[in-house]
């Protein structure tokens, strides 16, 4: 059985780290190396790193700035933002990520995911999904930032990013993002019910229970989240604790 993980989260805009409600009103919360270097020391699992400004830009994510803090980062690292080939792909990995998140390209261009799944491997490709709760009470993906609607249920497009080879799937609730009202647990479950590879909860988290009903109703194998570690005292280690205080199997860590 596969270890729960628990991920921060870093958003880059222009440069900066940010974080907002909704995916809007951003705030700006630091720098992305020493925000790096600070998780190195507060035993997180994962980092997950996203350039938010990329796709809305219309531009690349910056290889330039991935080099400069893939080096300090001693965990597994994904990186999204504004990918839109294989090329790009291969240079983030060069670069020092150990995975890439695909999220906007894949709407237009599904075989970009089999493609780098037989390329580099299943465990590099993450595809994030980022869901919002309708009028209706249906669920609609959303590409480009949240911006676009795509007309996908969020549970049979991760169905169909499972066949064409992603290897986990990052599920985000919209309404939920940086709310800190908790994760939608309800979508969490959805999309996990509907595949078998692992699911990563985002959105939402603003307590320790949180994450332990992401796992317990949702079913997601990891909770990533960011404000959270920005806004409030709680660690990325307390998170653990707590989880293993519920009965989760936690990865180990030299505290927990």
């Amino acid at each position: 059985m596969l270890k729960t993980r628990v991920i921060p989260t870093l958003l880059m805009k222009d440069t900066t780290l940010v974080k907002g409600v909704g995916f809007d009103s951003w705030r700006r919360v630091g720098t992305t190396l020493p925000a790096i270097r600070v998780y190195n020391r507060r035993q997180v699992d994962e980092l997950i790193v996203l350039d938010i400004s990329a796709t809305p830009s219309n531009r690349p994510i910056d290889l330039f700035e991935v080099r400069e803090f893939a080096p300090d980062c001693f965990v597994p690292l994904t990186v999204g933002g504004g990918i839109k080939d294989i090329e790009t792909i291969k240079d983030l990995l060069r670069a020092g990520a150990d995975k890439v998140a695909l999220n906007s390209i894949t709407y237009t261009n599904p075989n970009i995911v089999s493609e780098a799944s037989e390329r580099f491997g299943v465990q590099c490709i993450v595809v994030s999904v980022d869901a919002k709760k309708e009028a209706d009470g249906t669920y609609q993906c959303y590409s480009a930032c949240g911006s676009k609607p795509e007309g996908k249920n969020p549970a049979d497009w991760a169905r169909f990013m499972e066949k064409k080879g992603a290897g986990e799937i990052l599920i985000t609730s919209i309404e939920k993002d940086g709310a800190m009202q908790g994760y939608d647990a309800e979508l969490i479950k959805m999309v996990s019910d509907a595949v078998t590879i692992p699911v990563i909860a985002s959105g939402g988290a603003g307590k320790l229970e949180d994450a332990y009903e992401a796992i317990e109703k949702g079913g997601a194998q990891a909770v990533s989240a960011a404000s959270i570690f920005h806004f409030t005292e709680i660690t990325p280690l307390e998170v653990k604790e707590h989880l293993k205080s519920r009965g989760v199997n936690v990865r180990n860590s030299n505290k927990v």
